[in-house]
């Protein structure tokens, strides 16, 4: 090593948070004297690693190259906004690990890392941000993507991972009930729905829960666990994957599975993989029935499932606020909306003539209020697609749809918006709308609905398919 490098060297690990500015100040000081871009090259020389200067440098967690469309949209909205964008990367230098930064001019700095720990690495973000100022970007490589997963927010940082993989879901601690509030209402509705769920057990043969990876259905599988704990449920989770699902529910499946007692059925319509069946291709209805309908219907006769759990509520949608709660589906699982058993003074009629299945609802009575209440008292991990995060979305139709893999086509005219939002309701990414929200906390989206008069399903783009309503969907064999 040069004597010029050695004492470069010497200077950024004696340092806890620089840059190329104090590097020279410091060799300065020492009586060395180097031009800002001889200074710049040895930097480059100390730190391993590749380079980062343009969103194309960068990689994911899983060493996959950004979301193109997605990285180009927001590099040119990062120039026309004037934002201090820096790429991030954990580099060594000797035996001293740092947080690396770069920017498209090639500029450096960093800071110091003590152990490889969230709180540490947070710290050191912390140094970097009041060190090069308030409201940086920062695009973050390789493990440093992984890692940002495991911090908490910081003020005056934004972590542009927009074009990166989901990262796998992390539970979280959630803050207890606002103010002591407990909602006693709540244990009437969690009684009520364990009473579903066990007198439907108890008379079905194959009972099977329905599982979307949604709000609704992790309360229901919450039930579930509480109704015949210590026992796991007697009953399998399914999942219909359209292969259009967002990122991040593909995430918190794989953490679903791998909880205890937790039996996790995955089924796709095999048409649907042959053909390539996709909302762009082949619109929201036929893609609905095919990935959706069809395939519920072809799950439940190769299951054999007579009672089977679904997580919808009655003030979702008009046609499911005429649905009974154990509600009877004929050979072909279709509904038939005016030959529906009476459900007086909670009786349910159990009854299964053959060849026919049982759609039952435990939660049809919560309101959209009730399920995040009780998810907040109950402390639920959630899909993070709930919380408000700026993210990538193109305005369609009134609907904020959110660009989130590659696979997604832009119309002509239409331009990739960065924006925090959240949803309320979860479906194919194509055809679910998002909200322009500020909610990040349970609390917090408890507070906004209980301000909010808008149904949660109006961003669902498949509730208003012409000549293809939610009534027909379900009279077909839709949940």
């Amino acid at each position: 090593m040069s004597s010029s490098a050695t004492a470069a060297r010497r200077v950024v690990t004696s340092r806890r948070v620089g840059d190329i500015g104090t590097l020279l100040s410091d060799l300065e000081r020492e009586g060395l004297g180097f031009s800002r871009r001889h200074a710049t090259r040895l930097l480059g020389d100390l730190f391993d690693g590749p380079e980062l200067r343009s969103f194309q440098d960068v990689r994911d967690f899983t060493g996959r190259a950004l979301n193109g469309l997605v990285a180009a949209a927001f590099d040119r909205h990062s120039q026309r906004k004037r934002l201090k964008v820096w790429f991030g990367r954990f580099a060594d230098i000797g035996d001293a690990r740092v947080v690396l930064l770069s920017d498209r001019r090639g500029s450096i700095a960093w800071s110091q890392l003590d152990d490889s720990g969230p709180e540490n690495l947070r710290a050191s973000l912390i140094e970097l941000t009041r060190f090069l100022g308030d409201a940086l970007v920062l695009v973050p490589h390789g493990d440093l993507h992984l890692a940002m997963g495991s911090i908490e927010p910081i003020s005056g940082l934004t972590v542009a991972d927009f074009a990166h993989s989901a990262l796998p879901f992390r539970a979280t601690a959630q803050a207890e009930a606002r103010g002591g509030e407990t909602h006693h209402h709540l244990r009437s509705l969690e009684a009520e729905a364990i009473r579903i769920i066990r007198e439907a057990v108890a008379v079905a043969q194959r009972p099977g829960m329905l599982f979307s990876l949604g709000k609704d259905s992790t309360v229901m599988w919450s039930l579930a666990r509480k109704a015949f704990w210590p026992e796991p449920p007697p009953f399998p989770l399914f999942f219909v994957d359209t292969r259009w699902e967002h990122q991040d529910l593909y995430r918190f499946r794989d953490y679903v599975e791998h909880l205890p007692g937790t039996e996790l059925v995955v089924y796709t319509n095999p048409e649907a993989v042959a053909r390539d069946v996709n909302p762009f291709d082949h619109g929201s209805a036929l893609h609905t029935e095919i990935t959706k309908t069809l395939a519920l219907k072809q799950l439940l006769d190769l299951k054999r499932l007579d009672f089977v759990f679904g997580g919808a509520r009655r003030d979702e949608e008009r046609s499911r606020a005429k649905e009974r709660i154990f509600s009877v589906r004929n050979e072909r699982h279709a509904w038939d909306p005016k030959a529906q058993r009476p459900e007086l003074w909670d009786v349910y009629n159990t009854l299964l003539p053959k060849g026919h299945g049982m759609r039952v609802f435990p939660l049809s009575n919560w309101t959209e209020l009730d399920v995040w209440r009780y998810i907040e008292a109950e402390r639920i991990p959630v899909v993070p697609l709930y919380f408000s995060k700026t993210r990538p979305f193109v305005e369609r139709d009134g609907a904020l749809i959110m660009v989130d893999d590659e696979r997604f086509r832009l119309n002509e005219g239409e331009e990739i918006q960065f924006e925090p939002i959240r949803f309320r309701t979860l479906g194919c990414y194509p055809l679910t709308g998002g909200v322009r929200s500020r909610a990040t906390t349970v609390g917090e989206i408890i507070a906004e609905l209980e301000e909010s008069r808008v149904s949660e399903r109006s961003s669902r783009v498949i509730d208003f398919d012409p000549g293809a309503s939610m009534e027909q969907k379900k009279k077909d064999g839709y949940f």
